[in-house]
């Protein structure tokens, strides 16, 4: 593939399929040839919009395409494992819209049939993809701050969402865990590893999702990291590192900085921002430059977004989960028992 565009499929038409489309489409080493929805009409009006030329009225017309590099797929989250299954099955590459799957048991069959069948997947986590978050990393791999003792993480929007909107319907994986706790659970992921220990606390809706969710992971080098997340009050959206020589704070969208300070004891603050050209929404176009590097060099996953790292986010959020007793339909028990690290608590459940 070395030395020609990379060709993308593009496996829904939504919100999220749009904004990573206008992307790929800016980007010279990058061709969008064909787009899928569960209706024709749908696919249609997206190819027209981004002037595509394959539109097709289902999943597995894009999956049995043989012009597609590697699909995108940005279907709702509780459809992950069925239309990334499809694409995996028939020989694509992927690259799957956080949070990955529903659940442990489903990453950890999608990451299966990725190797068995030999192709790329990825999980589109673009925050690792992010030049500031991985000089953030690199400074505290590198003991710029000493050993890590505590990581705060927090994520939520104001709302309100009313109780039709897919935020907050069970068979959709709604609840602000998955779409948002993703985020800071994913930031101690990067930091500090998989947790030994889970515990948490949410406040349920009446449909049985968690509107906010606090979970304090513990590590068995002593680091505690408190993460939160919600979809009842915008929260300050920042993330904070403390070590035992020094500190990281990451102001305002730590998923996507424009800039972060280290403090380190005894000398002047010292800032480290973003390169200009790096908007908001540019770590989409640094992950699909990952996806197509990776791809270019025949290697099947991507060491920013290294698939064990996804299977542990996802144990940790089926743990998180376990502890405040949110259950999707169509789980069986089994379905969490991956994620189960400690002793359970007794959640609090408080109907809003």
């Amino acid at each position: 593939m070395t030395g020609q565009k990379v060709r993308w499929g593009i496996l829904a038409t939504g919100g999220m399929a749009a904004t990573f489309t206008a992307d790929l489409v800016d980007l010279p080493d990058a061709e969008v040839v064909a787009v899928a929805s569960r209706t024709e009409a749908s696919a249609k009006a997206f190819a027209e919009r981004f002037g595509i030329a394959r539109a097709y009225g289902g999943w597995e017309s894009l999956a049995r395409d043989e012009d597609v590099d590697v699909v995108y797929v940005a279907t709702p989250h509780s459809a992950h494992r069925a239309a990334a299954g499809l694409c995996l099955e028939a020989g694509r590459n992927v690259l799957c819209e956080k949070p990955f799957t529903l659940n442990a048991r489903e990453a950890a069959e999608l990451v299966a049939l990725a190797r068995e069948n030999g192709v790329f997947l990825m999980e589109a986590m673009w925050m690792y993809c992010n030049p500031l978050v991985r000089r953030l990393k690199e400074l505290v791999d590198g003991g710029a701050i000493g050993e890590v003792r505590s990581l705060q993480a927090d994520f939520g929007l104001a709302g309100p969402f009313p109780p039709a909107h897919r935020l907050r319907d069970p068979a959709q994986g709604g609840g602000a865990l998955l779409d948002l706790g993703v985020y800071p659970v994913s930031f101690a992921q990067l930091l500090l590893g998989e947790p030994s220990d889970v515990a948490a606390r949410a406040v349920l809706s009446e449909e049985g999702v968690d509107l906010q969710t606090g979970a304090l992971l513990s590590y068995d080098g002593g680091a505690l990291a408190s993460v939160h997340c919600s979809i009842t009050g915008g929260t300050p959206n920042s993330a904070s590192i403390t070590g035992s020589e020094g500190r990281i704070d990451v102001p305002y969208g730590f998923f996507f900085p424009d800039h972060f300070v280290l403090h380190r004891d005894g000398q002047d603050p010292q800032e480290f921002r973003a390169d200009p050209a790096d908007g908001p929404r540019a770590s989409l176009k640094h992950e699909a430059r990952e996806v197509m590097r990776a791809l270019r060099a025949g290697e099947t996953e991507s060491p920013l977004v290294p698939l064990e790292g996804t299977l542990a986010v996802m144990r940790t959020l089926d743990a998180i989960r376990d502890r405040v007793g949110v259950r999707y339909p169509g789980e069986t028990e089994e379905a969490g028992e991956a994620g189960e690290q400690g002793e359970a608590a007794e959640p609090v459940v408080t109907p809003a």
